[in-house]
């Protein structure tokens, strides 16, 4: 099979890069131009070009019978929601068209875990919960869900495509070389002291999540969503977490929730004049909740693997000691 990979110079898009070329499959690779290409491998093709041009998407889709989409705008400093939708929601819109006029029949999606509404500690959500506030109200999440909609509508319509949603938690392991998610570990890294939000999240190790990708080629149910998420931690037990395994001692003060908030207020008080910033009270309130998942579904359907967050933690960090100066 050959597999077309849209956003494969990321986190986990290198992680489905190595987990398809490790299984032998020919991968053709859409690079904006000024991205690092990884280096040259057997069944590896590289083209330049725009996700958001269909021409680009047409050359690099030809000859190919899948499509793996790990591309998004995550950047949560922007200020619009028009902002997002071009990569978030037009792109999947643009994949539908590209199917139908290539003739390629398999679809996998990554969208984000937030589209789902999260649970609690000690009941974590599935993928039928609703989503909820803060996120709900999150340009991203909006964005995110906008796109998910379209391609399920697209696998209503064509039952004999295979479209698969992948609903990833908070992604942590090797190949993050900007780093993406791994700004949370090393804003934390050997610090004594650390502030932190009372909220947590459900790490999952990258690689899980890729081989969740590459199987759900031929696995799972078309039109329907997959949680792949793992642990589910208060950030202050992540970074604890985290200080036992690198071997320094932390101590991790919970920040009240009003202080939170009233950061929150002047990041809107910046946004509202045209400062781009990530602080906002929608942004600071994520940070506050507990967002908890179950991903029994996809452990079930798409044999995602369930590695430890500790073994995702000790990658990501010899990864960097091996590949990123400083």
């Amino acid at each position: 099979m050959k597999i077309l990979l849209l956003g494969g110079s990321g986190l986990l898009g290198q992680n489905v890069l190595y987990t398809l070329l490790q299984r032998r499959y020919e991968v053709v690779l859409l690079l904006r131009a000024g991205s690092v290409a990884p280096d040259p491998a057997p069944g590896l093709a590289v083209l330049r070009g725009s996700l958001l041009c269909d021409a680009d998407l047409e050359t690099a889709a030809s000859g190919c019978q899948a499509i793996i989409n790990c591309a998004g705008t995550t950047d949560m400093s922007l200020l619009r929601l028009a902002d997002y939708l071009p990569v978030n929601r037009d792109l999947c819109g643009r994949l539908v068209q590209l199917m139908e006029r290539c003739g390629i029949t398999t679809l996998v999606h990554v969208s984000t875990a937030n589209t789902v509404g999260y649970g609690r500690p000690g009941h974590p959500a599935a993928e039928d919960a609703p989503a909820q506030p803060p996120f709900s109200h999150s340009f991203y999440t909006r964005s995110k869900r906008a796109g998910e909609e379209l391609l399920i509508a697209a696998a209503r319509r064509h039952s004999d495509w295979h479209v698969v949603l992948l609903n990833p938690g908070f992604i942590v392991g090797s190949y993050d070389a900007k780093p993406s998610s791994g700004r949370l570990l090393l804003a934390a890294y050997r610090r004594r002291l650390m502030a932190v939000p009372g909220g947590g999240k459900s790490f999952v190790h990258a690689a899980d999540v890729a081989v969740a990708a590459a199987n759900a080629l031929t696995m799972g149910r078309s039109g329907e969503r997959y949680l792949a998420t793992g642990d589910n931690l208060s950030l202050r037990q992540f970074y604890l977490l985290q200080a036992r395994l690198c071997g320094y001692r932390q101590r991790c003060l919970v920040l009240p929730g009003t202080l939170l908030l009233l950061v929150g207020w002047l990041g809107d008080m910046l946004r509202a004049v045209g400062v781009r910033t990530q602080l906002s009270s929608c942004n600071v309130r994520q940070l506050m909740v507990r967002e908890y998942y179950c991903a029994a579904k996809a452990h079930a359907q798409l044999d995602m693997p369930c590695t430890p967050v500790e073994q995702a933690i000790l990658d990501f960090h010899r990864w960097r000691r091996g590949h990123v100066a400083g």
